[in-house]
């Protein structure tokens, strides 16, 4: 299933492979002031090193079944516009996370919201999950606008729910159901 790719006609969804390495390290540090709060991983020091280890490790995790993670291209040149993904995956009841990012270069694009959109609908259709969760910290306002762009109902705040640079953060928890 690793070779799927998903499209809307504008923007193309599908497996990191190494041959997006130098472009996953370019977007990746193009965008720490905007990503690094919300992702941890998008920090100041960031590395090629790290660029290379996360596509081995989502080739890894899609093989075993244990996420699914998607590098976002325009599908009309190929060119690097994020990554998204379905992880934290709980199978006994068939619930997953969704997660996404745009490098600082492309924001305010639609991409993350059509992400989610093919995201979900490949979520519940080929993977038959019940139910997608995106979860962001309360501050991050415009993830909260791209989950409630692309339908998900926002359900409340989890108190304490995410430990960002070592400080606490209520989150907004967002679900989608199949319709």
């Amino acid at each position: 299933m690793n070779k799927i790719q998903l499209t809307d006609g504008k923007i193309l969804l599908r497996p990191y492979e190494m041959k997006d390495l130098e472009q996953t390290f370019i977007a990746a540090k193009e965008s720490i002031t905007e990503v690094s709060p919300w992702l941890p991983w998008c920090h100041t020091d960031y590395t090629i090193e790290e660029s290379k280890n996360w596509i081995e490790s989502c080739a890894k995790t899609w093989d075993d079944g244990s996420a699914y993670e998607f590098i976002i291209t325009d599908s009309r040149n190929g060119s690097y516009l994020g990554g998204c993904g379905l992880n934290q995956i709980r199978l006994t009841d068939k619930v997953v996370n969704l997660g996404y990012w745009v490098r600082s270069s492309r924001i305010k694009h639609g991409i993350a919201t059509a992400s989610t959109l093919l995201l979900a609908n490949f979520g519940f259709k080929e993977l038959k999950f019940n139910r997608i969760e995106i979860l962001a910290a309360i501050e991050n306002k415009a993830s909260q606008r791209v989950a409630a762009k692309a339908g998900a109902l926002r359900e409340g705040i989890l108190r304490n729910r995410l430990l960002l640079h070592g400080k606490i953060h209520d989150a907004v928890i967002f679900s989608m159901i199949p319709q």
